[in-house]
C-alpha cells in the first residue's frame, strides 16, 4: 500500500542571516507598514535588543518575561499593548520572551516578528503555553505564529555555553518527539531528521568553542527544522511530561527537556522501530539511545531532575497529572507503573535502559 498521510505547512516568512537582525528587522518593519511598534525582551536582552531596534521606532518596550507565561504577566502585557494602539508586537530573545509575545496575540490578534537569541523553536509554532496556579495549559491557534522570524548567529553568542547546549538539547526534543507525536507523517519526520543531524554537528562545536558561528548556525538551522516539525506534528508523550514537571514545579525549561529526553527515547524507540533507526542515523550511529547519551554527554548535559529542583515527594503527583494527557497514539501504552518508573529514573539520573535497534 502506497502512502497515505494528511499534512499542514504553516505560512511563515523566514530570513537568515549572521550580522543581518537590525537590517532585517527594518525591512520588514516597513513591509508590514506598522507605526506603533512593542518591543518584548527581557532586561537581559536589553543590549542587544537596542543595537537590533536603532532603525525603528519604538512605541513601548516591555521586559516583564517570565518562563511559562504566568497569566497575570500576559494580562499585563495585553493591556500595555491595547493602552498603547500597538499594532506590532517583535519579540527579541528565547522561548518566555516569545512566549509572551504570543499570549499578546492570542486575545489581539496582533502580527509578531520574532527575533530568537536561543535554540528554543516557539518562533515557529502555532502553540502558546499560559500557566496559572502551577498549571501550564498549552494550545494551538494560528494568531500566535509570527509573521516573520529573524535568525542571527551572532545574537546567540552572548548565550553561555550551558544554556547554548541545553536549549539546543531542548530543540532535539522537538525533533525526537516529531517521530511518533500524534499528527507524525513522512514530511515532518524528515525535517525533524535534517534539525537531528544539523544539531548533532552543530552543538558539539558550539560546547568546544562558544564564539564559532558555523556552530551556531547549523544549531539555529535545526532549531528551526525542530520547529516546523513538531508544530505539524504535535506534542507527543516527552512534551506532555515537560509540560507537566515545568508548569506544576517552574523547573527550568531547556533543562527539564535535556533531562527527560533519553528516557523517553529509550522508553519508546524498541516499540517504534523505523523512528529509532532514523534516528540513529541522523545522530551518525547505529542505536539511537547511545548517539543521544554520547551527545548528552559531550555537550555536559544535566542528567537529573533532582538537580533542577524538583523533590522526590513530588513524583507521585506528577505520574498523577502526566498520565491523563499522555497521547493515545503513544507507540508504547503508558501506565502509571511504567512512567512512574520512568520519572524515578529521571528523578535520581539513573541511565536510562531498554533495547534499540
Amino acid at each position: 500500500m502506497g502512502l497515505t498521510f494528511e499534512h499542514t505547512t504553516l505560512g511563515q516568512r523566514v530570513l537568515f542571516g549572521a550580522g543581518r537582525a537590525a537590517e532585517h528587522l527594518t525591512a520588514e518593519v516597513k513591509r508590514l507598514t506598522a507605526q506603533k511598534i512593542m518591543v518584548i525582551a527581557s532586561a537581559r536582552e536589553r543590549p542587544e535588543t537596542e543595537k537590533i531596534t536603532a532603525g525603528i521606532n519604538v512605541t513601548l518596550s516591555h521586559d516583564d518575561v517570565a518562563p511559562h507565561v504566568p497569566l497575570h504577566k500576559a494580562d499585563t502585557a495585553r493591556n500595555a499593548a491595547i493602552r498603547n494602539g500597538i499594532d506590532l508586537l517583535v519579540s527579541v530573545g528565547g522561548g518566555s520572551a516569545t512566549g509572551l509575545a504570543k499570549a499578546i496575540a492570542l486575545t489581539t490578534g496582533l502580527p509578531i516578528i520574532a527575533v530568537p537569541t536561543t535554540y528554543a523553536g516557539s518562533e515557529a509554532t502555532n502553540v502558546w503555553g499560559l500557566t496559572e496556579a502551577s498549571h501550564k495549559t498549552t494550545g494551538v491557534d494560528d494568531r500566535v505564529l509570527p509573521v516573520t522570524v529573524i535568525y542571527d548567529a551572532e545574537l546567540s553568542l552572548s548565550l553561555p555555553k550551558d544554556l547554548s547546549t541545553t536549549s539546543g538539547l531542548n530543540a532535539l526534543a522537538h525533533c525526537i518527539d516529531s517521530m511518533w507525536a500524534p499528527r507524525t507523517d513522512p514530511i515532518n519526520q524528515a525535517l525533524a531528521t535534517e534539525g537531528i543531524r544539523a544539531l548533532n554537528n552543530g552543538l558539539p562545536i558550539i560546547s568546544s568553542n562558544p564564539n564559532d558561528l558555523t556552530g551556531r548556525e547549523q544549531a539555529l538551522y535545526g532549531a528551526y527544522l525542530a520547529a516546523v516539525a513538531f508544530a505539524s506534528a504535535g506534542s507527543g508523550m516527552h512534551h506532555k511530561i515537560c509540560h507537566v514537571l515545568g508548569g506544576r514545579w517552574n523547573l527550568p525549561h531547556a533543562q527539564t527537556h535535556a533531562v527527560v529526553l533519553p528516557h523517553v527515547l529509550a522508553f519508546n524507540a524498541p516499540a517504534a522501530n523505523d523512528a529509532a533507526v532514523r534516528i540513529a542515523a541522523a545522530l551518525g550511529t547505529d542505536n539511537a539511545l547511545e548517539g543521544l547519551n554520547t551527545l548528552r554527554d559531550k555537550l555536559d548535559g544535566p542528567t537529573a531532575l533532582k538537580d533542577l529542583g524538583l523533590a522526590e515527594e513530588n513524583l507521585a503527583e506528577a505520574v498523577q497529572l502526566i498520565l491523563p494527557v499522555i497521547p493515545a497514539s503513544n507507540p508504547r501504552p503508558v501506565t502509571e507503573e511504567n512512567l512512574a518508573a520512568l520519572l524515578r529514573a529521571a528523578y535520581a539520573g539513573t541511565a536510562p535502559g531498554g533495547t534499540l535497534p
